[in-house]
Parts: structure tokens; sequence; C-alpha cells
């Protein structure tokens, strides 16, 4: 996990690397997943994993006191009994050089892609947050239909801003919407990212810089299946998967 998503990647705020666990325990049986829910760890209990690789951080926040009082505390309670450990990238993970980011532009058809938010100088590949150009420019409606087709999704929500034309497209899984004066800086007409507030949307309209909103589920779940085939090519011996049991908490109705 270092060497795919080196945790010096992780934003300051951030809480990656090993968060439950013993290093010494020996590990055959290994589950991915997008977030520690009820949900996935009752499989992973179930199934007798020895180990957890989430994207978002369990623990996230410092605990005061390790209790069932708060579903937080239960689930870490929960797993620690269990004997399974918890590993996160997080934000590691979304900027690596085949990180999420990298993977969700290749995924929508975005090429030349380069880090948003280079981490240092003469390393393009390596950073936050991704742009690039699509190979000739679209209409919104267009790309949208493009995206919900490769992601396998049926909606998204848009900001339409840059008068309906997409061709040079920042990219930010998750909530991206800090991205947003980043991407309008860099000349992006459009910003593809999981989630952004009222407010963002707004912004994004005076800016004339379109929003593609898949959903903070949708614009990362793929990677933790992708992570799952990785790692499972990677140590053959082993039984990787990702969960099962995990579904996107918003619907349609």
């Amino acid at each position: 996990m270092e060497k795919f998503a080196p945790t010096q990647l992780a934003e300051d705020w951030d809480n990656v690397g090993l968060l439950v666990g013993d290093r010494a325990l020996p590990v055959e049986r290994v589950m991915t997943c997008l977030t520690v829910t009820p949900e996935t760890v009752d499989e992973a209990v179930q199934r007798r994993v020895d180990l957890i690789v989430t994207h978002h951080p369990m623990p996230f926040r410092p605990m005061k006191r390790l209790t069932t009082d708060t579903i937080a505390e239960g689930l870490v309670w929960q797993l620690a009994r269990a004997g399974i450990s918890v590993y996160s990238p997080h934000t590691a993970f979304d900027s690596a050089e085949d990180g999420i980011n990298q993977s969700l532009g290749k995924r929508l058809g975005v090429g030349e892609l380069e880090s948003l938010i280079p981490q240092e100088a003469g390393t393009p590949e390596i950073g936050a947050g991704r742009l690039g150009r699509l190979s000739e420019p679209q209409t919104l409606a267009q790309f949208v239909n493009s995206v919900k087709l490769d992601l396998s999704i049926e909606t998204v929500r848009v900001v339409d801003a840059s008068g309906g034309s997409v061709e040079r497209v920042a990219i930010a899984c998750g909530s991206g919407g800090s991205f947003l004066g980043k991407a309008k800086a860099r000349g992006c007409d459009t910003l593809v990212t999981g989630e952004a507030t009222f407010h963002t949307c707004l912004e994004a309209q005076a800016r004339g810089v379109s929003l593609v909103l898949l959903g903070h589920f949708a614009s990362e779940r793929f990677a933790v299946e992708i992570l799952a085939k990785l790692l499972g090519a990677a140590f053959e011996p082993l039984e990787i998967w990702a969960s099962t049991t995990e579904r996107d908490p918003l619907s349609l109705m």
C-alpha cells in the first residue's frame, strides 16, 4: 500500500495508514471497501477477514474512549474484538499516480491527464485532483451521457455554467468542491466531482465552470474494486475481494 499510495501524499488533515491492528499479525483474507459501516463490518466478521482496506478512515477523528455508546466507537470495538485490522489510504489513494482521480479521468475518456495541484515541481502525475482534455469538444449533454454510461449510473446532478461546451476537464473524487478555484485558474470549463455544497454550485455558476456531480459513492466505489484486483494480483496466495454488501446510502424516489 505504501508503494501504491505513499502516505506522504495524504492531506495534512487526513488520518491514513494502519489505524487498527498489530503489524505482526498474519494476513490471509483481505476485504476492500469504501467505508467502514455496520454492513461492511458484519461482512468482514462473518467471512473471517484479517484486514480491511477502507478508503474512508475509521477512526477518522481522535477517540477519547472506546465503547459502544456511539456508532463509530462501536464499530472499532467490534473490529478489535474480532481481530480485524484496518488500513486506510484515503487522500493518498486519491492523489497517487494510479490512484482514484487518475482512474476516474481515464474511465471518463479524459486525456493528457496531470495533477490539478501537483505535489512538487517536476512530478505533474502526482498530486491532488486531475485535469485533462477531451479528444474533441462535446456538449455538456453528450459528456454527461457518456459519464453515466462509463460509470453505470442512472443520474448525475449538473450545474451548466460554461455555455454547454466541455473540453478541458478537472476531476476531484468525493467532496471536491474546494477544487473549483484551482479548476478555474487552470482554464477548465468543467469540474467532475462527487458532491458539492449549494454555495459551491452558485459559485461555479458565477465563475462559468460547469459542475458534474456524480454522487460521492459513484465517484469512488469503483476504485476499491480495482484495488482489490490489484492487491489480489500482487499477493496471489491471499483471498482478496471488494465488499459485496456495500451500497450507496442515497437512492432516488
